[in-house]
C-alpha cells in the first residue's frame, strides 16, 4: 500500500501511463481475507483499477489444499515450506495476471529488509547464482516475462511501515501464519539483531550482491528461459516448478 500511494503520485506527471494494482488471493483461511479488504479499499480511495487473482483460480487449489497434502515431502531439490510452494506460485501467479493486463512493468514492493533476507537464504541454499535475481533485473527476455522493478529495495522494513503511518495507509499487520516454518523467518531474526548492532549491514549486505552482478551474469550468459511443456509460461528448466508441484500434489490425491 506504501508503494501504491508513491505510484499513483507519481503517475500524475506521466498522464500517458495506467497503473493497476493486482492482488493475490493464496487461499490462506483466517488470514489473507483482511488483507483484500484493505487492498480493496485502498484502491478505491486512490482510484486505482483492483484485479485480485487466485491460487484457486489460476492453479486449481488453493495454498491451504497444498501444504497439508506436500508439506515436508520431496518436489525439487529436497523438501518444501509452505513459504517455498507460495513464492513460487505467486510469482507465476503475478507474471501472469501482468502479462494478460498487457502491463510493460511489474512493480513489487519489496523493500531492503526482504532483499537482504533473499540474498542469505540464496547462499544457504546454496544457489549463489540467484543473488542476480533478488537485486538488478536480469539480463533475460521472454515474450511471457514481465520486466520487474523493485522500487523500495534499499529503503528498510520500518521506513515504509513509518511511510504508512505517517500518511495514514491502512495495511494487515498480523504475520502470516505459516511465516514460522520458514528458514527466512531466522534469517529475518538474525539479521535485526546485526542491525541494531551493526547499523547499515542489510545495505552493505544489499550493495555487496549489486557487485557480483556483472559476474553472475558471466557465469549465466548462456542461460535462456524456455517455455514450459505442460502450461507453457516461461522457465529455465524443461518443466517450471509449479507444474512440478501441482504433479506431486496429484500424486500425492491418488496415494
Amino acid at each position: 500500500m506504501t508503494l501504491l500511494s508513491i505510484l499513483t503520485k507519481l503517475e500524475e506527471s506521466f498522464p500517458q501511463a495506467e497503473l493497476v494494482a493486482i492482488t493475490i488471493d493464496e487461499g490462506i483461511d483466517g488470514y489473507r481475507e483482511e488483507a483484500l479488504r484493505i487492498a480493496e479499499m485502498g484502491c478505491q480511495k486512490l482510484g486505482v483499477k483492483h484485479l485480485v487473482v487466485s491460487f484457486k483460480e489460476v492453479f486449481g487449489y488453493k495454498l491451504d489444499e497444498l501444504v497439508e497434502k506436500l508439506c515436508g515431502k520431496t518436489v525439487f531439490n529436497g523438501s518444501l515450506t509452505p513459504c517455498a510452494y507460495c513464492g513460487v506460485l505467486r510469482r507465476q501467479a503475478l507474471n501472469s495476471a501482468a502479462r494478460n493486463w498487457g502491463a510493460t512493468k511489474l512493480a513489487t514492493a519489496h523493500n531492503l529488509d526482504d532483499e537482504a533476507q533473499t540474498i542469505l537464504l540464496n547462499i544457504l541454499h546454496g544457489s549463489p547464482l540467484r543473488i542476480r535475481s533478488a537485486t538488478l533485473t536480469p539480463s533475460f527476455t521472454h515474450p511471457y516475462f514481465v520486466s520487474r522493478i523493485k522500487p523500495l529495495s534499499d529503503i528498510l522494513e520500518k521506513e515504509t511501515v513509518l511511510y504508512a503511518y505517517l500518511k495514514r495507509i491502512k495495511f494487515q499487520n498480523i504475520p502470516c501464519p505459516y511465516a514460522t516454518e520458514a528458514l527466512r523467518n531466522d534469517i529475518r531474526s538474525m539479521l535485526n539483531r546485526m542491525e541494531e548492532r551493526h547499523p547499515g549491514i542489510k545495505y552493505t549486505l544489499y550493495r555487496s550482491a549489486e557487485k557480483l552482478q556483472p559476474y553472475i551474469e558471466i557465469a549465466l550468459k548462456s542461460e535462456r528461459l524456455e517455455n514450459c511443456k505442460i502450461c507453457g509460461e516461461p522457465t529455465a528448466n524443461t518443466i517450471c516448478q509449479p507444474c512440478k508441484i501441482l504433479e506431486n500434489f496429484q500424486r500425492s490425491k491418488i496415494q
